[in-house]
């Protein structure tokens, strides 16, 4: 398995929620709590992102925004006063206008002309795997159109408005693949994409992230993954630093112990247990590295994550 479909996979980016809405200016919707990653398209028209703290930035027909703060405002001037807060799942109208109605399954706004029509998806994700994929992203992520990821925008909005049956995990999967297709761009174009993400290019570095994500308990040597990445140790040592910015084996225990903070989160299974699931036989080894990564023992970060 590839990082990126790792990554999403281990943060279950895959229950979201589907909108569409049809505003016709002036307009101004503020999200106070939003979930950890929003993706928000402009499908016509066009919407300005505010974030808060500097000048918004402009969605033309065909942009992706990939949000990932908890407070943000759209609108279709930066000038446009907020009418609309949504918090909690519901509407509060702050300036007298009515409440933004539905028309249609998942569709909200008047449709009248001129209006501008978005795509927002809201995603809850899990984990510390999720802190590593939004770690990869800034505050806001913008992917101007392009004919791929528009084509899959057509897909979504066409599928948004019907309600038949398996409509919600229709939704879903379109919705991921846009999701997939706008950080595919996003880190193609970015100035500073994540490491791992331009040694994918690299066909013995990316051939080793491949197999350290498919069997991270598997007991790797850096002489083992050099031949299976046709290269010397020596050399593959000093490609996958210099491509991924660190050890291949200390990428992998890093991995190992977001996987395995998740594992004492998400399962009852005792730390020996977790520990053999990520490639430790000894809980003692075990226990000290990954309080050495995440700051408490496994037993006290459980407790914390639990209560927290």
């Amino acid at each position: 398995m590839d990082v990126l479909s790792d990554l999403l996979h281990r943060a279950h980016a895959s229950d979201a929620l589907v909108r569409q809405l049809i505003q016709r200016p002036p307009w101004s919707l503020t999200f106070a709590d939003a979930p950890p990653l929003t993706l928000v398209a402009t499908l016509g028209g066009h919407a300005f992102l505010g974030l808060g703290s500097g000048p918004p930035v402009r969605l033309a027909a065909g942009d992706i925004a990939l949000i990932k703060v908890p407070g943000y405002t759209i609108a279709d001037d930066p000038a446009t006063a907020p009418q609309v807060v949504i918090r909690g799942g519901r509407k509060y109208p702050l300036t007298g206008t009515a409440e933004v109605s539905a028309r249609a399954p998942r569709t909200y706004g008047d449709g009248a002309p001129g209006a501008t029509t978005m795509l927002r998806g809201a995603y809850e994700l899990h984990g510390v795997a999720a802190e590593r994929l939004l770690a990869m992203l800034p505050p806001s992520a913008v992917v101007p159109a392009g004919p791929r990821t528009r084509a899959a925008l057509d897909l979504l909005a066409t599928e948004v408005g019907r309600d038949e049956p398996g409509q919600d995990a229709v939704l879903r999967r379109v919705l991921d693949l846009v999701l997939v297709l706008a950080l595919r761009a996003w880190c193609a174009a970015a100035e500073a994409p994540p490491a791992w993400f331009r040694a994918l290019d690299d066909a013995g570095v990316g051939e080793a992230l491949r197999l350290l994500h498919a069997e991270p308990a598997r007991r790797w040597t850096v002489a083992a993954l050099a031949a299976r990445a046709g290269l010397s140790r020596a050399a593959f040592a000093a490609r996958f630093a210099r491509l991924v910015g660190e050890p291949p084996l200390t990428y992998l225990t890093g991995w190992r112990m977001t996987l395995a903070a998740d594992l004492l989160r998400d399962t009852e299974d005792s730390v020996a247990a977790v520990a053999k699931a990520v490639g430790y036989e000894d809980p003692f080894a075990f226990s000290v590295a990954f309080k050495r990564h995440r700051g408490a023992s496994p037993s006290d970060w459980r407790r914390g994550r639990l209560t927290s």
